[in-house]
């Protein structure tokens, strides 16, 4: 792989501008701002790279992009899943280094929405086969590309495309570039399935417009409501009060075992209790039982809450709406439709009727592999090789639109640097995390290409 990895070195400049350029282009799905320009921005690259590239259109979504490059080096197909959608820059006054869209680059970090979720990633594999065809003038593995523009939001608009589609995606592996080295070792993380996220919007409804709150006697208070209806749905030791929530859970077998054990003797948790600025993980975990909840455990998370007046000085009104929103993280054998009648049917019981339920995106099946699967062995190689050491390996994590229509054994693993702000102002990638992320995109292509 030297050669290649000289060829990605010699052209990291080029790279980075290449990455400039991309986050320098807005592409918000949740506010649908910027999309096809993104998309067109995408499908120019590739194509500038000698990349075969194609835009393809969902009903009612943004378009999807893909690619499809043979070789007769190997009899393996790998699908490279990648989004050139990001997250909402909000709040922006948080941001410095010239805010969300300037890609500036102070002290070898390029600073930008989307640099490291997932705009680097979609850039690693198009450089990475790039290196391949200008330095062999052939790829090690059948590739195939797909670029979406609705991650953030769930997928939204992409499953009905995938069922109409599922020839274009067939493959022998996939494998996502998405997030961070490991806090404390520097190595890849590498995750052998993923949570499905299941999104939901709570509203509780109250008057007709706000009211003074001279009123509050003869009123109806939805922030009230709201508040009282989710202290049901999660008890004070974080677990799932919904009947029926663990059903068929999940149970781990001995290499999940075996793989918490090894990760617990390498990472150092304190280093992730540094990076979040927090004493002590919650309920007091740590060691083995940290590791293990933050894969396993089910979770319900409350991301926004919001009623009536949050400006500044007073405002006496009783608001006449209350909204949350909450993502439920699902492990494998939990069904998010079900899951979703289920958190119906608990408000319901509780005396909450009156409280809507509104789902964002579909909230797709959750997965899990062995450690033995050829996706799984080519991508600890590629980290092995890349990095210098075994990478730290994972049960599961949190792309399962795909593997709902078209089962692939599929793996998501990282390059960007701890610190990278995933979600939040400031997001970053460290240039020298970058261009090493194209030589471990390679180096997967390679270790794949040689398993047929």
């Amino acid at each position: 792989m030297q050669d290649i990895y000289e060829y990605i070195d010699a052209h990291a400049d080029e790279y980075v501008r290449d990455l400039q350029t991309f986050v320098r282009q807005p592409s918000i799905s949740a506010q649908n701002v910027g999309l096809r320009e993104c998309a067109n921005l995408a499908l120019g690259m590739m194509r500038a790279d000698g990349l075969d590239a194609h835009l393809h259109e969902l009903d009612g979504g943004p378009p999807v992009i893909i690619g499809h490059m043979t070789t007769p080096r190997s009899s393996r197909t790998m699908l490279c899943y990648s989004h050139y959608d990001v997250q909402p820059p909000e709040p922006i006054e948080a941001w410095t280094h010239g805010g969300p869209w300037s890609a500036e680059i102070v002290d070898g970090v390029l600073y930008g929405r989307g640099s490291t979720d997932n705009k680097s990633g979609v850039l690693a594999f198009n450089k990475a086969a790039q290196a391949f065809l200008r330095v062999r003038g052939e790829l090690p593995v059948n590739l195939k590309f797909i670029i979406e523009g609705e991650e953030e939001i769930g997928s939204i608009h992409l499953g009905p495309w995938v069922e109409q589609h599922t020839e274009l995606l067939r493959a022998d592996g996939m494998h996502c570039l998405d997030g961070s080295v490991d806090t404390s070792t520097g190595l890849p993380d590498i995750d052998l399935g993923l949570k499905s996220v299941l999104f939901v919007e709570l509203i509780a409804r109250g008057a007709k417009s706000d009211v003074h709150s001279l009123n509050f006697p003869l009123l109806p208070s939805p922030a009230w409501d709201l508040v009282r209806a989710l202290n049901t749905i999660m008890d004070e030791n974080r677990r799932i009060l919904i009947d029926g929530w663990y059903e068929g859970l999940y149970e781990l077998q001995d290499e999940d075992y075996v793989q918490l054990e090894e990760k617990v003797k390498r990472v150092d948790l304190d280093a992730m209790k540094a990076e979040w600025g927090i004493e002590q993980f919650a309920l007091g975990r740590d060691g083995i039982d940290a590791i293990k909840a933050r894969a396993y455990e089910p979770t319900a998370n409350i991301a926004g809450l919001v009623s009536g007046y949050t400006g500044p000085g007073s405002k006496t009104i009783v608001p006449n709406e209350a909204r949350a929103k909450m993502d439920f993280r699902l492990i494998p054998n939990i069904d998010p439709q079900k899951a979703l009648q289920k958190l119906r049917a608990h408000l319901d019981r509780h005396g909450f009727g009156h409280i809507e339920v509104i789902a964002r995106g579909t909230g797709e099946p959750p997965y899990k592999i062995s450690v033995k699967e050829p996706m799984a062995q080519a991508v600890i190689a590629a980290a092995t090789d890349v990095y210098g050491e075994l990478p730290i390996v994972n049960g599961v994590s949190a792309e399962g639109t795909i593997l709902k229509h078209v089962w692939i054994p599929c793996v998501l693993t990282g390059f960007a640097n701890p610190g990278a702000n995933l979600h939040a102002p400031d997001e970053n990638i460290h240039i020298d995390h970058y261009i090493k992320g194209i030589k471990y995109a390679a180096a997967i292509m390679d270790e794949f290409g040689k398993m047929g």
